[in-house]
């Protein structure tokens, strides 16, 4: 059993050099220890240990209060005391264990995260390889993953911790990349340290990285985060979630083909007739991006490009309006021979491409078409000849 300090005992300090003695106690677990210099240094109890001399660092120490510290034996003619070796480290060896309080701002409660891709040189975007960064942009810790598709499944590229109001940096990569990063997903769960919190739903939010972008110098744009522009990808904001652009392929099909026998329309369950499954949908959409590329008309076909909002649409609506725009372009430009369009419709699960191969191959039969070139607009496009 450990010696108890008593008034008036002598002690040592067993988590750095020095000692006193002992001049009272506050509480149970706090002993006051008098310094050489006349300070009370108020201590845990667990943390001194009485001493038979004012030596404190090279003390004699009670043997009984140093836990798997053998008694001495004294008195044993023919030998000599023995000293007790020092339990005291150095204070610059020991490891930092203090951890500063994490910054907080007012109005951070709410969540919001960001992935940003930051080329290295934007005055060279053909070459330029880009960064990528995770931003918390919030009073919480955030434990995120960073997936990309392959196929049917998903490889993780990056997990980390990150501070709140803090970034950190996820990874560098180069064009040639991108191809294998058509897809993407991010996971996310809030939290706070040593302290209680308002508990947040996770984040599971999947987008799509358009290769084609990567080329544009207009998409990057001056932004809170970085000194440089930057493509900023909402994960969440205010805590609310983006609605997530990506078509879910097994769910299309079975809204085209599945319960409803390939028809856009569903049982009204009020009187057992049909309504459409979407409402004025053609207000929603806005002018599709449209650019010359020399004598090649391009236009892309990503639903962010030709809807404001896809909010109450599902993967069959947004994937109609989509062929909409692809058949009022090949009708504009009917009269045109020889003009060349090339589509943007992504690589994705490739059920828009198939859509529109479908229409060349039984409704345009007359018009010739190919994969447009890779090095202008990357994998996910589709060049049309009118004839």
């Amino acid at each position: 059993m450990a010696k108890r300090p008593q008034i008036g005992d002598r002690v040592r300090f067993l988590s750095e050099k020095g000692g006193g003695r002992v001049t009272g106690f506050r509480g149970k677990d706090i002993v006051l220890v008098e310094d050489e210099d006349g300070f009370e240094i108020p201590t845990i109890i667990s943390e001194v240990v009485v001493v038979e001399t004012d030596d404190y660092n090279i003390a004699k120490v009670h043997t009984s209060a140093v836990p798997g510290m053998a008694p001495q034996k004294h008195g044993v003619q023919g030998s000599a005391p023995q000293k007790a070796e020092s339990v005291d480290d150095e204070p610059a060896d020991r490891p930092i264990t203090f951890r500063a309080p994490a910054y907080e701002r007012k109005g951070g409660d709410a969540l919001s995260a960001f992935l940003a891709f930051v080329p290295i040189d934007i005055k060279s975007m053909t070459t330029t390889n880009f960064e990528t960064y995770f931003v918390n942009d919030s009073n919480y810790y955030m434990r995120f993953t960073y997936l990309i598709a392959e196929g049917n499944s998903w490889r993780l590229r990056f997990t980390a911790e990150v501070e709140p109001n803090t970034k950190l940096f996820v990874e560098e990569f180069s064009k040639a990349d991108l191809n294998d990063m058509e897809r993407a997903c991010v996971q996310i769960v809030a939290y706070k340290r040593d302290k209680g919190f308002i508990l947040k739903p996770t984040v599971d939010h999947q987008f799509r990285i358009d290769p084609v972008k990567f080329y544009k110098l207009h998409t990057f744009q001056e932004n809170d985060f970085f000194e440089t522009p930057a493509l900023i990808i909402t994960l969440v904001e205010n805590d609310v979630t983006p609605r997530p652009l990506v078509i879910d392929a097994q769910q299309l099909k079975q809204q085209m083909y599945g319960q409803n026998g390939g028809s856009q329309q569903e049982t009204d369950e009020r009187g057992g007739g049909y309504v459409r499954r979407y409402d004025n949908q053609h207000s929603r959409g806005k002018a599709p991006l449209r650019r010359q590329n020399g004598d090649i008309l391009v236009v892309d076909l990503h639903a962010s490009e030709v809807l404001e909002t896809t909010a109450g649409m599902s993967s069959g609506d947004i994937l109609n309006y989509q062929l909409d725009v692809f058949r009022r372009t090949l009708e504009e430009n009917k009269q045109k021979k020889g003009q060349r369009i090339v589509f943007i419709h992504g690589k994705g699960e490739g059920v828009l491409r198939q859509a529109i191969l479908q229409e060349l191959r039984y409704k345009y039969k007359r018009y010739t078409f190919q994969d447009a070139s890779f090095q202008e607009y990357g994998y996910g496009a589709t060049q049309v000849t009118i004839r």
